[in-house]
């Protein structure tokens, strides 16, 4: 994370821990107590923006190796204060910044967590310690979880296959009520539908397969017999043997 212009810390980036993501890189500036505080703020002011923006839903991303998840990960938090060593402890920024931001942002509106189900280095956060996370933002008053994993630590060893994290998707689902959303490798409408039908998440994030198509979900909405909402411009492009699938007049 960078520092704004004239910070007081002169460093260029920051984390939990002077720990270099690559032996021999130059180490990060440990946040301390001021830089925490600063952070946190911050969070609530973009919240704040956006909800003056009239964003209907904003998502904090505690994954991919990105500031909050550096909290979370024993790999990259070697504290000894209050934020780290211990799991109560290393989630104690994260949830923080979690309150902030739902405190800012309006109460009829969503906020929603991207974490790591699993670091796929040893010794790194895993599984079990994703659940312990889940269960205290959803005591927190998180809306849902979008489970992914990996990106913090190039020693990773990724099992990169079709649904490859649903796995850990599924382990969420099963310790909490708030609904989960598998991401990873999910590019099929069967495997999309199974997913969910299966009970082994509630929804389905898409990114790479949204990039290569833009009308993916229309594509599935096909393909299943489903109906999808349009523009009128757009509804003479109805294909012939879909002839119900523009939801008009409904």
């Amino acid at each position: 994370m960078a520092h704004p212009p004239g910070d007081a810390t002169g460093w260029e980036t920051v984390a939990p821990s002077a720990v270099p993501n690559v032996d021999g890189n130059r180490p990060p500036g440990a946040l301390d107590r001021g830089g925490l505080a600063q952070v946190r703020d911050a969070f609530a002011a973009a919240a704040q923006r956006a909800a003056r923006l009239g964003v209907d839903a904003i998502q904090l991303h505690c994954a991919h190796g990105y500031l909050l998840h550096q909290f979370l990960s024993p790999l990259s938090n070697r504290r000894d204060d209050e934020y780290g060593g211990s799991l109560e402890n290393r989630m104690r920024f994260p949830l923080e910044v979690f309150d902030a931001v739902r405190t800012i942002f309006p109460g009829d509106r969503p906020v929603s967590v991207r974490v790591s189900g699993a670091d796929w280095v040893e010794g790194g956060w895993e599984i079990n310690q994703t659940i312990a996370f889940v269960r205290a933002l959803e005591a927190h008053g998180c809306a849902a979880v979008h489970v992914s994993s990996g990106g913090l630590d190039p020693r990773q060893k990724i099992p990169v296959g079709p649904s490859y994290q649903v796995p850990l998707a599924r382990a969420v689902k099963a310790a909490t009520r708030m609904p989960v959303i598998a991401v990873g490798l999910i590019t099929e409408f069967e495997q999309a539908e199974a997913i969910v039908g299966t009970g082994d998440a509630d929804l389905i994030a898409l990114a790479r397969a949204i990039l290569y198509d833009p009308r993916w979900p229309w594509h599935a909405a096909a393909h299943l017999g489903a109906h999808v909402k349009a523009p009128d411009q757009y509804l003479r492009s109805q294909p012939r043997q879909y002839r119900h699938l523009f939801d008009i007049g409904r």
